[in-house]
């Protein structure tokens, strides 16, 4: 990899709001060390070195410390500028009906892979006391997730984190930025089972859009964004309405079979 440029390293690349950050740091002038869990990272790294830059790429289960560690070796001893730790997996259903599996694996992606990623970064960030680290929230962590608990608990585990860390980095040259979308047009749904739910068949957020608010957001160093104006009223609604609320109300979005046959 070249060393002329600064490096932006992208987790959940391959596609959706990743790869749409990819592109943004790429078109800003950033070298890329991106990694997914899919194959299509290979046509996402093509795709991204059209743009004129450095792109390094590896097909990796992030879940689990190996995988990280497989872009870990393959930044090397580079210095990051940016890190978005975008990368995470959902899963419908009722929590009792899931596959422990599957909801292990939720967890491991979305809190423990990213946290051992954050952690190494990090450090050397806060050595060179410069760099920008993004995460990819949710509003989901903002309210009980019926019908999708695991993935709403990590995204609130997420959301948490992220102020915490931003918190104990405030007097350091690096910034920590939350972004906060609702639903996006992605595969998300597709992977997790969730197209029968009226949240699967609804309207949904233009990932490139999306990646630019979180993006803009970063560069400036905010603390987070939510994505899109119904959202921000969802998460002002959720910040004022009882527990038990928001779960029966997140119910009638999540549940199977909710969405139109």
């Amino acid at each position: 990899m070249s060393s002329l440029r600064p490096l932006a390293v992208v987790t959940g690349a391959s596609s959706g709001i990743g790869y749409e950050l990819a592109k943004l740091c790429a078109e800003n002038g950033y070298d890329l060390a991106i990694a997914a869990d899919q194959p299509t990272i290979v046509e996402a790294k093509q795709a991204l070195e059209a743009i004129g830059v450095t792109v390094a790429a590896v097909q990796t289960d992030l879940s689990t410390e190996v995988g990280v560690q497989d872009l870990l070796d393959l930044i090397g001893d580079r210095s990051v500028d940016i890190l978005c730790a975008n990368a995470g997996h959902g899963l419908g259903h009722g929590f009792l009906d899931q596959r422990w599996k599957e909801a292990r694996s939720v967890i491991d992606t979305n809190v423990m892979g990213t946290l051992f990623l954050v952690h190494t970064i990090g450090q050397g960030m806060r050595a060179r006391d410069r760099g920008r680290i993004l995460f990819t929230g949710s509003i989901a962590g903002l309210m009980p997730g019926s019908f999708q608990a695991v993935y709403n608990g990590t995204k609130a585990f997420v959301d948490s984190f992220s102020f915490a860390l931003r918190n104990e980095l405030k007097d350091t040259g690096v910034s920590v930025t939350c972004l906060m979308p609702g639903p996006v047009d992605t595969d998300f749904f597709e992977r997790a089972d969730m197209l029968d739910t009226k949240v699967g068949q609804g309207k949904k957020a233009d990932p490139a859009k999306v990646a630019k608010v979180g993006f803009d957001a970063m560069m400036k160093g905010e603390g987070d964004v939510v994505a899109g104006f119904m959202n921000k009223l969802q998460a002002a609604v959720a910040a004022v309405t009882p527990q038990s609320q928001l779960a029966e109300m997140h119910r009638g979005m999540a549940e199977p079979g909710s969405g139109k046959s």
